[in-house]
Parts: C-alpha cells; structure tokens; sequence
C-alpha cells in the first residue's frame, strides 16, 4: 500500500494515499477568531472555504512548525452521516509517497488518539497510519461544518 509519509515533530505519520485528493503548498489561511485550537483556518480553494487542521494541535501538541516542506494535505472526510466534505490536514516535513505491506501493519496498542490507526516499522523507525474518518471529534465536526450539514461537498 502506498502512504503519504509526513512529520508532526519528531513522529511519521501516514495517510493511504487513496484518501489524498491533492498536496499543496503552506498558503495563507484566514484565521478564524474564537475556533477550537486544531482548526488552522480557512483556505480558499477554487473560491470555496476549506477548513484546515492543524494535525500536531489535533493531537494536543503545541503547532506545526512552518517548515519549506510544509504542506496543506485536501482530503476527503465523510461524516457519520455520509456527508463528504473537503477537509485540508496541516502537515510539517512532507517526506513523499512510501511503500508499505499490508502484512506490516500491525496494532499499535495504543488508543491515545481516535484518528490514530496501525503502525509500521521500517529501518526509518515507526509510521502511523491517520485515519481521516476518525479525524474530528463531534464537536468540532460540527463547528466546521454547521454551516453545510448534510449537504455533500461538489
């Protein structure tokens, strides 16, 4: 299976590669006074709104630091419900598409994060796989798309 492979500090992260829509460079957000502090902001794509999330904030550290490799990561993020909406993932040290068998999966053991699925162990050190329907707990799924619920993303 391929995985984008990126940095939240010192930690690789992964995200199957079928779930990205496309990579983009660090763009200038609209930062959203009063948002819960994993929301990074609004990025406007093609003259839509985008919520962006800060994956280091997400999982209770401090920021991403802005690195040259820093990159917004769109994916598709279905509710619960099955609404599907655009969702950009703010990503440090964005390292490349990666190679990993299915056969080196393997639980992590650990449930400190929702979003946070299998690991893999490579001569690199650990991945972890980021599950993007697990990724907003309730309340912020509803902060961020309240506006739109149960309408589906175009």
């Amino acid at each position: 299976m391929k995985l984008l492979v990126f940095h939240i500090g010192q930690d690789r992260y992964g995200l199957r590669l079928g779930a990205v829509q496309r990579v983009l460079p660090l763009l200038d957000l609209k930062r959203l006074p009063l948002a819960p502090p994993a929301v990074a902001g609004l990025m406007n794509l093609h003259g839509r709104s985008v919520p962006v999330i800060d994956l280091a904030r997400l999982g209770g550290g401090a920021a991403s630091a802005e690195h040259v490799d820093t990159r917004i990561v769109l994916v598709d993020y279905t509710t619960p419900e099955g609404d599907v909406h655009t969702l950009g993932l703010l990503a440090e040290r964005v390292l490349g598409v990666q190679d990993v068998a299915e056969r080196a999966l393997a639980d992590s053991g650990v449930q400190a994060a929702p979003f946070l699925g299998d690991v893999a162990g490579d001569s690199a050190g650990i991945v972890q796989l980021v599950e993007p329907e697990r990724l907003l707990p309730p309340d912020l799924r509803a902060a961020l798309f309240q506006a739109s619920a149960g309408a589906s993303a175009p």
